[in-house]
């Protein structure tokens, strides 16, 4: 594949916010701290080596996870550098998505592993391990329990409001073979079928399940999939959990940050609440809220008083969980963490919790922006050859691309004015003489004048039908390409799965994305197939 890119700016996909932030402009520098150069980089892992964490009970709790996974040896030493003062992480956060969901998945685990490497290349004394931190505890089962696959929507039916690590992944077996028949039967095809299988059919929940497909995809690049619903590592937190719950001072660090971007006329991603923690157990994940005296968990008989609520977040800090707003911390707080990579609706929402860091004493990271891609294979590239096209023209909405094609692909634009206007004045010399004649004929000369521009307009109505009929072909052919590539008007990455990408090119297609990928490149990446001769 050869490989384009062309500026964030031009595509029309990003908030002003991210490109702002990715042009380092002076408006959004107070919102995050280092960026992501070389330069950056350096200060970074210069104060993430001043707040330490606990780097045995961090090793322990992975190295006791991947007991159930076949560990590839780059992962293995990974692992067990995480031990030393020296390795500093990479990180990036997903949900649990049914067979990984949109193809944006693939791309954010793909950055994350390639900014370690490039990290470890310019920075030599250090060791930088790439983490999958799985969002176990995320309730929305509608957003993940689908993906579209051919123009189809494959779906996992259920009614689950718990966090979704719990679920039990052998629900999956109907869908799974709904998956099958829809594949095929080529080689590449029955690898996945193996795959998903494996994943789903012999691990009891949802979390291990994701955890061994996702290892099982990029194990051999080292990347570390991560747990974090764990009670040993959540103790770390209890400090933070306590000023949450207890003195609700984060809210209105947030709310602060919201009302400078709004301000400045950027978009707010997320808004806080008073309390941001949930309660979790395998039956729920609802709201804990201050009423009274009292802590209650919302659509629940669950209350606790302070005293009660303290002991439990001591001793049993596992089911309280974090929301959006506090999740960052808790990651910043148990990881040794420099670099957050993630998508422009996470970073957005990332970008708004910088006071909060700082008044509770936990690192920010630096924000990469994850690699955007758009892959084009050898029959779409033939096509868009065909029309002359520019990648840059493929992002820009279908009715204006076809006008702007058969504006640049007709000889003379089709515009009867001129005619018009000569008309009108041998009208206008006729209406002259024939009133000196008889005054009363002045409006009937102007009534033919009428029909006359009538006739004219439909004239030029048909011949520009006629024109556009010339490009009927080519103008189908954009429509078919802009819908293959931008399905429901949204970009290829946040619609379409990894499936249909890997049964063409098997597993070479990660290897590719693995070889062009640069999260430090500031531009939109298109992979374009040589189309065929």
């Amino acid at each position: 594949m050869n490989k384009h890119q062309i500026p964030y700016s031009t595509t029309g996909y990003f908030p002003q916010l991210i490109l702002d932030y990715i042009a380092q402009s002076p408006n959004v520098k107070e919102f995050y701290g280092q960026f992501p150069n070389k330069e950056g980089f350096a200060k970074q892992i210069e104060s993430r080596s001043q707040l330490p964490v606990n780097r045995t009970l961090l090793a322990d709790v992975i190295t006791e996870q991947y007991e159930k996974l076949n560990t590839s040896e780059k992962t293995r030493q990974n692992i067990e550098l995480l031990g030393e003062d020296s390795t500093f992480t990479v990180t990036t956060g997903h949900q649990l998505n049914v067979f990984t969901g949109p193809l944006y998945f693939v791309h954010k685990i793909i950055s994350t592993i390639n900014l370690a490497e490039r990290l470890k290349r310019d920075f030599p004394n250090n060791n930088f391990v790439p983490i999958y931190w799985m969002h176990t505890e995320d309730h929305d089962f509608a957003e993940i329990n689908h993906i579209h696959l051919f123009g189809k929507r494959v779906e996992w039916k259920g009614d689950y409001n718990y966090p979704a690590g719990f679920i039990d992944s052998k629900g999956l077996e109907s869908t799974i073979a709904e998956l099958n028949e829809i594949m095929g039967g080529s080689e590449n095809a029955q690898v996945l079928k193996g795959l998903f299988c494996a994943a789903y059919m012999e691990h009891d929940n949802l979390a291990d399940a994701t955890a061994y497909l996702a290892n099982e995809l990029f194990g051999e690049y080292g990347l570390v999939v991560f747990e974090p619903n764990d009670n040993r590592l959540k103790q770390e937190f209890v400090p933070q959990l306590k000023e949450e719950i207890f003195n609700q001072s984060n809210s209105p660090l947030v709310e602060q940050t919201n009302a400078q971007l709004d301000n400045k006329g950027y978009k707010v991603q997320v808004n806080p609440r008073e309390i941001n923690c949930f309660y979790i157990d395998q039956e729920r994940r609802s709201r804990i809220v201050q009423d009274g005296e009292v802590l209650k968990v919302l659509d629940s008989d669950l209350q606790f008083t302070r005293g009660e609520m303290e002991e439990l977040i001591e001793k049993e800090p596992f089911h309280i969980s974090a929301n959006v707003v506090l999740r960052p911390m808790y990651q910043e707080t148990i990881l040794p963490n420099i670099a957050y990579v993630g998508g422009a609706g996470e970073l957005s929402y990332w970008l708004q919790y910088k006071a909060m860091f700082e008044k509770n004493g936990v690192s920010y990271p630096i924000l990469v922006l994850r690699n955007s891609v758009l892959v084009i294979n050898k029959g779409l590239a033939g096509k868009i050859e065909k029309t002359g096209l520019s990648l840059e023209q493929l992002f820009k909405d279908a009715d204006l691309l076809v006008n702007e094609f058969v504006s640049q692909n007709t000889e003379r634009e089709i515009n009867l004015d001129g005619e018009k206007e000569e008309i009108s004045k041998t009208y206008a010399s006729l209406q002259e003489k024939a009133e000196k004649v008889d005054p009363t004929l002045g409006p009937r000369v102007q009534a033919e004048l009428a029909n006359h521009i009538k006739s004219i307009e439909k004239l030029e109505d048909k011949l520009r039908k006629a024109e556009k009929a010339k490009f009927e072909t080519s103008i189908n052919q954009i429509k078919g390409i802009k819908d293959k590539l931008f399905p429901e008007r949204s970009l290829q990455e946040r619609y379409d799965n990894f499936i249909p990408f890997y049964l063409q090119y098997g597993k070479g297609f990660i290897k590719t994305l693995k070889d062009h990928l640069n999260p430090l490149e500031e531009g939109f990446t298109i992979l374009l197939s040589q189309p065929k001769s």
